[in-house]
């Protein structure tokens, strides 16, 4: 992996093109105003299926710890742990009860390595044996999709958290996820994801304590005993230490806790002090002047005593010097482990695969140059690829000069992610180092670089499934765009920002990014350009609309029709004008039918408009009111207490009953006694007075104040509005 193979011209250089399936949308990758996220087709996802069975037996699932191009083993000249066995047995009984475990301890306590000999040692209690996960600058969503490629084979497909559940929930393994950097509220939903897996997990030093009922129990990395580091040293150093060594080496154990980093680079200092004294030595066999004459120098004849007594005079490192050793260590490194550690610094403490390093630096031997850092204590190795080691980068910086050294790192990387024979795979391993040249260019002030990567190798890592890392790529593209005006490079970054998110379902983000794409296109006078971003705005709002559909389809089918019946029934209730009494009551009798609609049903409701009214004796009343009708089965719509003496008529047929009072019948009610007529039209004043008693000449007196109606027998052709002189109500 690494270094491109064949012709290293521009010749080999292809856009990064595809397809990748983001739960129920294709993404197409690499279009010529960007990327779309449409519908997928039926039959074009492919199937994700198991990696292995569980009655297989085999290499665990995932990748192994060597996934880069060099495989240097995880600690100097891959030793053995010393004084972990308790460690190891108490954590292997934890994951055989299917416990989880969080390692938590100092910074350089050996947790990286003691995750490596448990995972080495737990093959046999899962059935889908050990699965091992880099959790270095990725998110939780990340880390999920790298534990479903682990478990399964499904190229190209990343799925969303419904299907996520449900494959993952079958998987029975032991998932070790090293340099975890998710928070618990994240961290939790991930072991939800995966319920018959045991996960070991190593996090920050700073790390708060796991909550109450958390499924994560925290296991403690303490730092080694006195005698574990002494023999640790004199493994590393290669000899026996004199007794001054040895002091010094307990005084660090006192001053350190036992860490094992701080042992591994005191050794690191021993080793640089041994070179110093034999180069003592040297000189001392070769006692010539510059002139070439030969000096009589006294001193033991004995080699070991001389030895011994230059030893001497080389002085052991201080106290400070040994709690901040990598100033002293960087000074004694060789030349190209020295412009490696330059390089490392230049990207942020990532360190290239040995590959990239002729193309660089132009060192030709960087396997050694990488061993080298990792051996004085100042590089990790974890799954093939070195970062430099806690307190390295903060040590160094202030005293280092960078100078340009990782300036071609963004034109040497936007030619490599684009050749024909490197895949996404070797893409995502490095992604980490490109975002790191990125950074180190817009630090140095070079947006136009960072512009250039970042639009070389945002189609990569979206294909790579490196999401986490696609979309901090997107980010400084996007501002070293808006540094350099570049309208129509912002509008590019803006488009892939809306499809990733898309793609993760933020509706919201999706929809500011892809507007600001669409109008920034729109003000370069490209509407043609923004078509895929305005495709995508409608499949957006698509799938926020359709839940709003289902929702009306699931409404019960009988109800809006009764709704709507009771929202016309106030038209059809419509009267002459009344009296304060009479709207009171037509009130009380809207309401009383109301309820009758909802009991009885539309039917009822309706048949009560059509119909005429009767009082208890079956004679007809003058007017058609909706307070008149007496309704089926005797439910009478009028109050008990009402004055049922008050009439208000209606423009409704001549009721053919007599009138209540035989002494004094009203006009209006003689005129309509005994025959049916056409429906009669109001005259301009339709209320008629209640009976009143009779004067001296026997006959009724009207109303003052109520005019009478006048009754036709015809037809009319309009019908006059309903007069003024309504009282109003109380």
């Amino acid at each position: 992996m690494g270094q491109p193979t064949g012709d290293f011209g521009q010749d080999g250089l292809r856009p990064r093109t595809g397809e990748v399936f983001p739960g129920d949308l294709m993404l197409a990758v690499g279009g010529a105003d960007g990327s779309e996220a449409t519908a997928c087709p039926d039959g074009w996802r492919p199937e994700p299926r198991r990696g292995r069975q569980p009655s297989q037996s085999g290499p665990a699932l995932g990748p192994d710890l060597a996934v880069g191009p060099l495989a240097l083993g995880t600690g100097p000249a891959d030793l053995p742990l010393l004084d972990r066995e308790a460690d190891i047995a108490q954590l292997l009984g934890l994951l055989a009860e299917g416990r989880s475990v969080r390692l938590v301890g100092q910074a350089g306590s050996g947790r990286s390595a003691l995750l490596a000999a448990v995972a080495a040692a737990a093959d046999g209690l899962a059935p889908d044996g050990v699965v091992r996960l880099n959790g270095h600058h990725r998110n939780a969503a990340d880390l999920l999709q790298d534990l479903f490629a682990a478990t399964h084979h499904a190229p190209g497909v990343r799925p969303d958290r419904q299907e996520l559940a449900e494959r993952l929930g079958a998987v029975g393994a032991i998932v070790v996820i090293d340099d975890v950097e998710v928070g618990e509220a994240d961290l939790e939903p991930l072991l939800a994801m995966a319920p018959d897996c045991a996960f070991l997990i190593s996090v920050p030093p700073d790390s708060p304590p796991a909550q109450p009922g958390s499924r994560l129990r925290d296991h403690l990395v303490a730092g080694l005993s006195r005698g574990a580091c002494l023999n640790l040293v004199v493994r590393l150093a290669g000899r026996q230490l004199d007794e001054a060594e040895r002091a010094w080496a307990v005084d660090l154990w006192f001053e350190s806790e036992g860490l094992p980093l701080r042992f591994v680079q005191a050794a690191a200092l021993l080793r640089q002090r041994d070179v110093a004294v034999d180069a003592l030595v040297a000189a001392q066999e070769d006692r010539h002047s510059v002139f070439g004459l030969v000096e009589e120098v006294e001193g033991p004849a004995d080699p070991a005593e001389l030895e011994a007594e230059l030893r001497r005079s080389v002085p052991l490192p201080t106290v400070a010097e040994s709690a901040a050793p990598a100033l002293r260590l960087a000074e004694g490194l060789g030349e190209s482990a020295r412009e490696v550690l330059r390089l490392a610094l230049a990207l942020g403490g990532e360190c290239p695969t040995a590959s990239h390093l002729p193309a660089l630096i132009d060192v030709g031997l960087g396997e050694s140059a990488l061993q080298e850092l990792v051996d004085a204590g100042l590089a990790v190795s974890i799954g093939g690829h070195h970062r430099l080691a806690a307190g390295v980068l903060e040590g160094l910086s202030g005293h280092w000069e960078i100078g340009e050294i990782g300036f071609g790192g963004a034109e040497h990387f936007s030619w490599w992610v684009g050749h024909g024979s490197v895949d996404t795979e070797q893409i995502a391993a490095e992604a980490e180092v490109v975002l790191g040249a990125m950074l180190a260019d817009r630090a140095a002030g070079r947006p136009e670089a960072v512009l250039q990567l970042a639009r070389a190798a945002a189609p990569a890592l979206a294909l790579s499934l490196r999401w986490g890392a696609w979309e901090r790529a997107l980010q400084l593209g996007l501002e070293a765009a808006r540094r350099l005006g570049a309208t129509g490079e912002e509008a590019w970054f803006h488009q892939e920002l809306g499809a990733l998110a898309l793609c993760q379902g933020s509706s919201q983000k999706a929809s500011a990014e892809l507007d600001a794409a669409v109008a920034l296109r729109a003000a370069l006078g490209e509407p043609r350009g923004g078509a895929a971003a305005r495709r995508m705005v409608e499949l957006l709002r698509a799938n926020l609309d359709a839940p709003a559909e289902e929702e009306d389809e699931a409404a019960p089918g009988g109800r809006r029709p009764v709704i709507r019946a009771i929202a016309q029934a106030p038209f059809r209730f419509k009267a002459a004008p009344r009296t304060g009494q009479d709207t009171r009551r037509a009130v009380l009798a809207a309401s009383a039918a109301v309820l009758a609609l909802g009991v009885l049903g539309t039917a009822i409701g309706l048949s009560l408009t059509a119909g005429t009214g009767s009082d208890g004796g079956g004679r007809s009343r003058p007017g058609s009111s909706v307070d008149d009708y007496v309704l089926p089965s005797g439910l009478n719509l009028v109050p008990s207490g009402s004055a049922s003496a008050e009439q208000s008529p209606d423009a409704s047929a001549a009721s053919e009953s007599a009138t209540e009072e035989p002494a004094g019948p009203s006009p209006s009610a003689s005129t309509s006694r005994g025959t049916k007529k056409p429906t009669p039209s109001r005259s301009a004043s339709t209320t008629s007075a209640p009976a009143t008693p009779t004067s001296g000449g026997g006959q009724p007196t009207p109303p003052v104040s109520t005019p009478t109606a006048t009754v036709t027998t015809t037809a009319p052709t309009t019908s006059p509005s309903p007069s003024a002189s309504t009282s109003p109500p109380p």
